[in-house]
């Protein structure tokens, strides 16, 4: 028996296989390494003690996203397994495409998680055909009380805006490039850290299911979801230092709604309309974003390190001198001395660089 986890977002396109195996104090700093299919090396959590897997080397993991690979990673490690993650650091989970050996780790795979509702538009068809083939799926952002675009502390007038522009396109039989399988609700649940300390619970629970051994992957996963409820706490301390009246984001595209729920924040409006980075802004959209900067006098743009800062540029020299880009780790964790290894380091970073922006 086998399961899917699929989740994520990814910037550059590396090369390689990466494998989670290893050693680490608290949420582990790992390499990744790159080559078609990325499998992340990992570290193992202390306090735990092996079990026994479904082969020689404990049961096997495939994640789709390096957040989900890296989190996996330590659960998997704690229980004496390994975890394979398919997208390579920088790659772009909207648009990731796998290669053979990414199909053929999913079918041999006791358990492939993934990110789910509609995220991972390239791999889709992939997954569906490894789930024929015998694998196991599990979508984690289903099972994280996902939300919808517009719920995720937006203005309203954006939300209204949002509506506006799916009701054009319902009116002229257009399709919207820009949304995910679902149309509807958010798949960047990462952004979260206490839903990510869940999705460590809940796929625990499921190796548990599959190795018989629910002892040992249940603490292996309280170990991982406690680690990250500690970070959840640290990302809290970072950003109180931002006033109410400033707790404001534009962003490169609906990433971070997950995150303005939970650190109280607001999406004012982002530059790619949507929640992939597939659309293209029209100029109404452009000009329309510009006017919301300057009347949320909070003129900060926060970018995406996976994508090109053109558009993002553009925008900034419209609203004037004053207006500054910040890069955020969005999809993919980042390389090696970025700063955002590990998905614990990432989401710190990315906090930090908030508050820093939005306190100057």
């Amino acid at each position: 028996m086998k399961f899917v986890f699929i989740m994520g977002h990814a910037a550059m396109a590396g090369e390689g296989t990466k494998q989670m195996t290893g050693r680490r104090a608290g949420l582990r700093l790992a390499a990744v390494v790159g080559v078609t299919t990325a499998v992340v090396l990992g570290t193992g959590l202390a306090g735990c003690g092996n079990a026994g897997g479904t082969g020689d080397d404990g049961v096997r993991v495939v994640a789709t996203t390096t957040m989900l690979g890296d989190v996996l990673g330590d659960l998997v490690a704690c229980a004496g397994g390994r975890t394979t993650t398919l997208m390579p650091i920088g790659a772009d989970p909207h648009d990731f495409a796998p290669s053979s050996a990414d199909i053929t780790a999913m079918v041999r795979a006791d358990l492939v998680v993934a990110n789910g509702l509609g995220l991972e538009e390239g791999l889709g068809d992939a997954i569906a055909n490894a789930a024929k083939d015998g694998a196991r799926v599990l979508e984690v952002a289903p099972e994280l009380d996902p939300i919808p675009f517009a719920a995720a502390g937006h203005d309203p007038d954006e939300a209204d805006h949002e509506a506006d522009h799916e009701a054009d396109h319902e009116a002229t039989g257009e399709a919207d490039q820009h949304d995910h399988a679902d149309g509807t609700m958010d798949p960047h649940v990462w952004h979260d850290v206490a839903r990510m300390a869940t999705t460590a619970r809940l796929v625990a629970t499921e190796l548990g299911k599959i190795t018989h051994d629910t002892e040992t992957f249940d603490r292996c996963g309280a170990q991982v979801a406690g680690e990250l409820d500690g970070v959840d706490a640290k990302i809290r301390e970072i950003l109180r230092v931002v006033p109410a009246e400033r707790r404001i984001l534009i962003t490169d595209h609906h990433a971070f709604g997950y995150f303005a729920e939970a650190y109280d924040f607001t999406v004012a409006g982002v530059v790619v309309p949507g929640g992939s980075t597939l659309a293209a802004p029209s100029s109404a959209d452009l000009a329309e974003l510009v006017e919301v900067i300057r009347a949320a006098a909070v003129p900060v743009i926060f970018s995406n390190t996976a994508l090109s800062a053109d558009l993002i540029d553009t925008v900034a020299a419209e609203v004037g001198t004053e207006a500054t880009v910040v890069s955020l780790f969005v999809g993919s964790l980042g390389a090696r001395d970025s700063g955002a290894e590990t998905y614990a380091a990432m989401v710190q970073t990315n906090a930090q660089r908030i508050a820093e922006a939005l306190t100057r």
